[in-house]
């Protein structure tokens, strides 16, 4: 047993979790992991014979967490890593958990790779046909030999045969080409298949692959890099149909937990730019493999690739410096559409593959908005359409034909789990779904891995394999929702202490109160600091919200979608109960799955889509949320449930809401206080962007 822990003793941050707390010296990194609750897998019990439990120590300043993280700050490889090592692998860098000890600060990597119950990556595609034109088309033309009395080289009646059976005007061929196209046509006995890329009219098309005989196969990516997950669909550039798919977490998670995050990273290593772009390279990599595996394809095959991102994943794909996007103006690098060779960036494709990237909408509205507009398509509607993706910067989206307007909130990333004292990524064992007795204030919930609730018959069973372990977003919304609606929290969001009377469930946490919501270990609880996380995350999305609605002069929405992997669980009443969206009828509330991932693979599909979202970029007015003088008052309004000002009579006709109360930060039930208004009011310029 170690002894406990104090504020001189070493402060530990794992990632990709985000946990984190205050180790002796000494303390294998293995038993802190356990103390904390970050799942690290060891099936030897710590002999250092099973290697499951590798970790690495991420070198740096992380000026978030006030962390100088550093190798010397383990102890030395002992003699079981060096035997282990010796026998089996152990990649460099990387270090068994249960043998080395902690020596100072360290923000320790849990690698992808080691963990069996690894986060749940949502990356389906949905089933959404696109009408096919792609910027790459495959051509099959039989070429005329060469002759004696005809001195004309062979590719050039490559290019005639081309323009004369496809159509096409003016016609080059990528350099990598020349030396071969002679023996592709003769090999193909003067019969081949032709890769032609031709994005823009006003460009000569371009012959970028050639293969003899007829192909009747080839292949695109679209990618949406987003700052926790990365999702790939590998699509048939001839059919449409998605042949694989494949999502994996974002590795640069280990170099910050939010986007603010990474650029200080940038600011404070001079490596760090370099090492997050080969991060999320290398990922990316992976997945192409992962997906050409799965879909049966050679890498060779892929001709095309389509990728979106917010603006510091765009710009550190790209090889970007994303320093200017840390502070007023937000000013990048490159707003428009982004057109290179793949192998540009690095991507082992076909030596000839294009690839495109969306335009970004402003500086903290980036690409992969950009492509759920194009996906979801406000500009397209009569009707006022709100788009909400929602992550550790939110970025929003309201208008219809006549105008669209966008913005982002900095929400931060307690809606992911973090900063919640129990809170994780989604991943099997954590709670995604919780329900309150209204009578007994009890709980049921259901976690990811299981189909059944916590009081159904089989349920301590079904989840034996993981166990609970933590709740993470949409349960953290559901728990909060139900814990307003049941009167547990008063509509400023303090637990009631005077409810301990009624239930076991409300226990007291120092001056404040928590509730309860599993007794067997981990204990998980819901905090009076709990709360306020998500009262300041949903507060600063909903200012947004209202800003764009001001600008667009309207008091309502007629139609909303939650886009990202993360929308596609949140239950609209509760979203709407805790004042995260406007009030709306329920049945307009929709999740719209990874719209990005369908907005990219549109612009794969069809280059039209390409131009349309181009010309729609440059009409969208951006709004920049730290420059309104009116998102404080937003704010402070926006951090009661549902809201101070706002009525929600349509979600009170479905849904009935308790009546107003206030409690004192003790729990006492009363008239509020101007100490906790002021508090607010802090907290608003705190949320500040």
């Amino acid at each position: 047993m170690n002894p406990p822990a104090n504020i001189t003793d070493p402060l530990i941050l794992f990632m990709p979790s985000g946990k984190r707390g205050r180790f002796p010296k000494g303390t294998p990194i293995l038993d802190a992991a356990r103390q904390l609750g970050v799942y690290v897998e060891s099936v030897c019990g710590g002999r250092a014979t099973c290697g499951r439990c590798q970790v690495e120590v991420q070198e740096g300043h992380f000026a978030k967490h006030k962390i100088i993280s550093s190798n010397e700050h383990i102890s030395p490889i002992g003699p079981k890593e060096a035997r282990y090592a010796e026998k089996r692998e152990l990649k460099p860098g990387r270090r068994l958990s249960c043998s080395a000890l902690i020596e100072g600060d360290l923000v320790i990597d849990v690698p992808q790779d080691t963990v069996i119950n690894a986060q749940v990556v949502r990356k389906d595609a949905d089933t959404r046909v696109i009408e096919r034109n792609p910027a790459t088309r495959i051509c099959y033309v039989e070429v005329e030999e060469p002759d004696m009395h005809k001195p004309s080289g062979d590719l050039d009646r490559l290019k005639a045969a081309l323009q004369r059976d496809w159509d096409y005007g003016r016609l080059e061929a990528d350099a990598h080409l020349l030396p071969q196209v002679q023996s592709i046509l003769r090999q193909g006995k003067w019969a081949v298949t032709a890769a032609v890329h031709d994005d823009d009219d006003t460009d000569a098309a371009r012959i970028i692959a050639l293969w003899p005989g007829l192909k009747n196969e080839a292949y695109g990516i679209a990618c949406d890099i987003g700052s926790t997950t990365i999702a790939m669909h590998l699509v048939s550039l001839l059919s449409g149909r998605v042949a694989a798919s494949a999502g994996t977490s974002n590795p640069q998670i280990r170099f910050g937990e939010d986007l603010m995050s990474r650029v200080s990273y940038v600011m404070m290593n001079p490596d760090g730019r370099e090492a997050m772009t080969k991060a999320v390279r290398d990922a990316i990599s992976t997945l192409i493999d992962k997906v050409a595996v799965e879909g049966g394809v050679q890498r060779e095959d892929i001709l095309d690739a389509v990728f979106v991102g917010n603006p510091i994943m765009h710009h550190l794909f790209l090889g970007i410096d994303p320093t200017e996007l840390g502070g007023a103006p937000f000013a990048l690098a490159v707003s428009g559409a982004v057109k290179a060779h793949a192998s540009d960036l690095g991507l082992r494709l076909n030596p000839g593959a294009r690839l495109y990237m969306l335009p970004c909408i402003a500086g903290h509205v980036g690409a992969d908005a950009a492509a759920v507009a194009l996906s979801e398509g406000p500009h397209r509607q009569d009707e006022m359409m709100l788009i909400v993706d929602v992550g550790t910067n939110a970025e929003i989206v309201l208008g219809n034909r006549e105008r669209v307007v966008a913005a982002s909130s900095p929400t931060g990333p307690a809606f992911e789990g973090a900063e919640i004292s129990g809170g994780q990524r989604a991943a099997p064992g954590a709670i995604e779904r919780v329900r309150i007795d209204p009578g007994t204030l009890e709980p049921r919930f259901r976690v990811i891995g299981s189909e059944l609730w916590s009081d159904e018959p089989g349920f301590a069973e079904s989840v034996a394999a993981t166990g609970v372990t933590g709740i993470c977003g949409s349960g953290i919304i559901e728990v909060i929702a139900e814990m307003f609606l049941t009167g547990i929290i008063s509509e400023d969001g303090v637990i009631d202490g005077a409810l301990a009377a009624k239930s076991p469930r409300i226990v007291a946490n120092g001056r404040t109160f928590s509730y309860v919501l599993t007794e067997s270990e981990p204990r998980i609880t819901i905090t009076q600091n709990d709360v306020r996380a998500i009262q300041l995350a949903k507060a600063a999305l909903y200012a947004g919200i209202k800003l764009l609605m001001e600008k667009q002069g309207v008091t309502g929405v007629d139609v909303i979608r939650f886009a990202g992997a993360f929308g596609s669980f949140i239950d609209p009443k509760y979203a709407m109960a805790l004042g995260l969206i406007p009030d709306c009828e329920l049945d307009k509330v929709s999740a719209v799955g990874n719209a990005a991932g369908t907005g990219a693979r549109m612009a794969l599909l069809n280059r039209m889509h390409r131009r349309e979202i181009e010309e729609t970029v440059r009409r969208i007015e951006k709004i920049e949320t730290a420059l309104e003088p009116k998102f404080q008052e937003h704010f402070v309004h926006a951090m009661a449930l549902p809201n101070k000002v706002d009525p929600f009579v349509k979600l009170g006709q479905q849904v009935p809401l308790p009546q107003r109360k206030s409690i004192d930060a003790g729990g006492v039930a009363g008239d509020g206080s101007p100490r906790r208004r002021s508090r607010e009011e802090r907290a608003a310029r705190r949320a500040r962007p």
